[in-house]
């Protein structure tokens, strides 16, 4: 069917369009990418099919057909057009399929690959594959590489049958030193500690009460490992424990539950603050998210497509809210201040009504 049965135009004499339409031509006008996919138009007068998007001169709107589908406009007589190439796939798809592959080249390769050497594989230039990288996954190649390395390493050390030394030379570290260097931040222990399930680490924790219910705290030797909100102080601590399996848990005393009685201080009344020192255990993607959630001032919220925009990786809203569901940090990493785009609330690892309840207080504050 022709968009147009026959020319007729508006008040500012532009051609009309008919109302059934209108959404699709709006999307032409406007070369909408994220309208590829649903619709194609063919021009008439060209014999050609395109996306929506395409950056071709605009056609007069009497020319213009739409089509499902690209067999469709085939079966009508139309060609792909050359320049948006709508019978491939979209652009976005090309790069998350090249990404992915790069992916698992840097997650099996017996070395950290260059960038350039990356970009080779890609078939881009370096700058361009940094940036088509970071939109993709949500992280630089080179952050990308150093995660894949520590799970790397974390499954080495698992396997009870080879030295620590040869786990580190199974994960891809030319020398001791160089591993060591970066044991810290990839375990958060020694090595030898994390092939023993965390048993040599300290976590000292205690219980607390608030308006929310129950709360428990947790501190490793490098800071607060564990902020947890629920109803039964026993499922909170079953909840450690699970956590850190093979840790020495230590109830805190009278000096660390001065450290509880500060974050309940901040659950009741946000307008006090709150700065702990943090030891945070995640991915790379993970980290990055958490660090832009401690950047959302108390009392205004962000979205999930905001918070991806934040970090530099605007289609990877999924993945955002995947790394604030595995927030293990109540109220100090407020993942609780991210809502849907609409305003509603979406989900909150410690139930939506402690979630609205903590964005009321902070609001009013």
């Amino acid at each position: 069917m022709s968009m147009m049965a026959s020319e007729t135009f508006d008040n500012a004499g532009r051609p009309a369009v008919p109302a059934d339409e209108d959404a699709r031509w709006r999307s032409v006008v406007a070369r909408d990418a994220s309208a590829d996919g649903a619709f194609v138009y063919s021009v008439r007068s060209t014999g050609v099919y395109c996306r929506p998007s395409c950056p071709a001169r605009r056609a007069k709107p009497s020319n213009v057909q739409f089509h499902a589908t690209c067999e469709d406009a085939a079966r009508a007589g139309f060609r792909p057009c050359k320049r948006c190439k709508p019978d491939q796939a979209r652009l976005a798809e090309q790069h998350a399929a090249r990404v992915a592959e790069i992916c698992r080249f840097i997650e099996t390769a017996d070395r950290v690959p260059s960038l350039a050497e990356l970009a080779r594989k890609a078939e881009m230039s370096p700058h361009h594959f940094h940036r088509v990288f970071k939109a993709v996954s949500g992280v630089t190649p080179a952050a990308y590489a150093r995660s894949a390395r520590a799970k790397r390493v974390r499954h080495e050390l698992g396997r009870r049958e080879q030295s620590v030394t040869e786990a580190i030379y199974g994960a891809g570290f030319n020398a001791n030193s160089r591993f060591y260097e970066a044991a810290d931040e990839m375990l958060g222990m020694k090595p030898s500690d994390y092939r023993a399930g965390g048993t040599n680490t300290a976590i000292r924790f205690a219980v607390g009460e608030c308006s929310l219910g129950s709360i428990l705290v947790a501190q490793s030797e490098r800071g607060v490992c564990a902020i947890l909100l629920g109803d039964e102080p026993d499922a909170l601590l079953l909840e450690l424990q699970d956590r850190f399996p093979k840790a020495e848990l230590i109830g805190g005393d009278a000096g660390f539950e001065t450290l509880v009685a500060k974050v309940v201080g901040f659950v009741e009344a946000p307008s006090v603050g709150l700065d702990l020192p943090l030891d945070v255990r995640g991915t790379a993607f993970q980290q990055r998210v958490w660090r832009a959630l401690q950047a959302i001032p108390a009392g205004t919220t962000a979205s999930y497509a905001e918070l991806a925009a934040a970090i530099g990786a605007p289609r990877a809203v999924r993945a955002v809210a995947g790394a604030c569901a595995a927030n293990p940090i109540a109220v100090a990493i407020p993942c609780h201040r991210v809502i849907r785009k609409g305003g509603g609330l979406s989900g909150y690892r410690w139930g939506v009504e402690r979630k609205r309840a903590l964005l009321k207080r902070e609001a009013s504050a």
